[in-house]
């Protein structure tokens, strides 16, 4: 094996050794779930893969491989297995361009139970700290080390875009915000849809890169399973930035089944605009049993995470086999 070969493989491994000496370390048990399932989260915005399973009797039966390992993690969680990670290959069936994607990409997910998202923060900042001490990264400790940069996105949409997000709430005065400030918008966009255009034009490229940046309390109007912050428009989550690349979200989990169904119902309908539509586990607004403590859970991109350690500029620099190279059909890999 090259030499230049042989660093990357190793670099590679230690990595993920490294991540899971720390949460060994910390008292979380490592998880192994499905890849392959007969039915996932409610997330259309997510495409999947989509094949079949071909049993000795009766008809095929779809199956789809996961965009990430939550929907098992979640089941062992509510089932009292305590504070679980893991890392798992997940599967995203959309060609995004750029530097930073790869349809199948591996993903730390942890759940912490008897602390919110704010909580998780420290467990992020103390992973890179623990990273920076294990892995010598390719580039000054300082523009990686804790304390993170904290933003709340109504202060970074105030900051960047002079717009009070908390008076944006209906989703023609955000279509009318865009539009005072020359952003091009649809005639009619849903809430969510005029809020991305506004954050990727015009807040999201100006966001500091100096340190990781934590992102907090996004709109509840866009949904997710986070729970919302009790009075507020904002839900309990954060996504973390480094160099201006997300590379983590981590949300206090909502476990009521009443807002767990209607959110399920709400993406249901959603998912007719998903070129590959999947199954929604039907028990998924039931998992966690009545007085379930609070949770936290955070997922993590480790590709992308490795890539800014390594100071690289795209995910071509750590993944061994990047899916250009397997459809191109080399054997060999490179940078």
């Amino acid at each position: 094996m090259e030499a230049s070969l042989r660093e990357r493989v190793t670099r590679h491994a230690l990595f993920a050794e490294s991540i899971r000496a720390f949460f060994q370390a910390r008292g979380y048990t490592e998880v192994d779930t499905p890849a392959l399932s007969p039915y996932l989260i409610p997330e259309p915005a997510i495409e999947v893969f989509q094949t079949k399973y071909l049993p000795a009797r009766g008809p095929a039966r779809p199956m789809w491989l996961i965009p990430s390992p939550e929907l098992w993690m979640k089941r062992l969680l509510a089932r009292g297995s305590g504070d679980i990670y893991q890392i798992s290959k997940s599967f995203r069936n959309c060609d995004f361009g750029g530097p930073y994607h790869n349809p199948e990409f591996r993903l730390l997910e942890w759940y912490t139970v008897g602390v919110g998202y704010l909580d998780s923060i420290q467990v992020a900042e103390d992973l890179f700290a623990h990273l920076l001490d294990r892995t010598a990264p390719r580039r000054p400790a300082s523009e990686l080390s804790p304390p993170f940069v904290r933003l709340s996105m109504e202060e970074a949409f105030h900051q960047y875009a002079g717009i009070d997000l908390a008076r944006c709430q209906d989703p023609q005065v955000m279509k009318a915000e865009g539009q005072s400030r020359g952003i091009k918008m649809p005639d009619s966009p849903t809430w969510e849809e005029a809020f991305h255009i506004v954050f990727l034009t015009l807040v999201e490229p100006l966001l500091p890169r100096e340190k990781p940046l934590v992102l907090l309390d996004y709109p509840a109007l866009v949904p997710t399973t986070a729970r919302r912050r009790p009075g507020t428009p904002w839900s309990e989550r954060w996504e973390l930035y480094v160099d201006g690349i997300e590379i983590a979200n981590c949300y206090t989990e909502e476990t009521d089944p009443g807002v767990l169904r209607t959110l399920v119902r709400r993406e249901g309908e959603r998912r007719r605009d998903c070129r590959t539509a999947h199954a929604i586990d039907p028990d998924f607004a039931d998992l966690f049993p009545p007085g379930f403590p609070v949770c936290s859970g955070a997922a993590l991109g480790v590709d992308r995470l490795e890539m800014v350690f390594a100071g690289e500029k795209s995910l071509k620099g750590v993944i061994l086999f990047p899916f250009s190279v397997i459809l191109d059909g080399q054997s060999d890999t490179h940078a």
